[in-house]
């Protein structure tokens, strides 16, 4: 991620897990200012938004959401979601992940990257 954002320090990556067997959320804390450039919680959003638009497997969420962040909601699925919060005045933002770490974790990677391997095209080799 440092990489592709262009800080120049890398990014501090939590995994929240709790006495479940499988959900999960990652998030990423990040000072807007250092990133390169003005950027803003919204830029943030529409990037993420513009990246993934058309994917089968991924939601772009704004953190004004208002629904229960359940890390098990998305379980039995190939699905993740992807939410901005923020804090303009602040120059801050939290990117959280939520996903099913055991379909959408290795396994499934393994599925994806065999489909892509074999030609299959993506609809046919996971569910959503």
């Amino acid at each position: 991620m440092q990489h592709y954002s262009g800080l120049t320090r890398r990014p501090i990556f939590i995994p929240s897990v709790a006495d479940y067997a499988q959900g999960m959320l990652d998030s990423i804390p990040l000072h807007l200012d250092a990133l390169p450039g003005a950027v803003t919680v919204a830029d943030i959003l529409a990037c993420l938004t513009a990246h993934h638009a058309g994917s089968e497997y991924v939601r772009v969420i704004s953190g004004d959401a208002k629904d229960r962040l359940e890390p098990q909601a998305l379980n039995n699925t190939n699905q993740i979601e992807l939410r901005v919060y923020g804090n303009e005045h602040l120059r801050q933002a939290l990117l959280v992940a939520r996903y099913d770490n055991l379909g959408k974790g290795a396994s499934g990677a393994a599925v994806q990257n065999l489909g892509l391997m074999l030609g299959v095209a993506v609809e046919t080799r996971l569910a959503a």
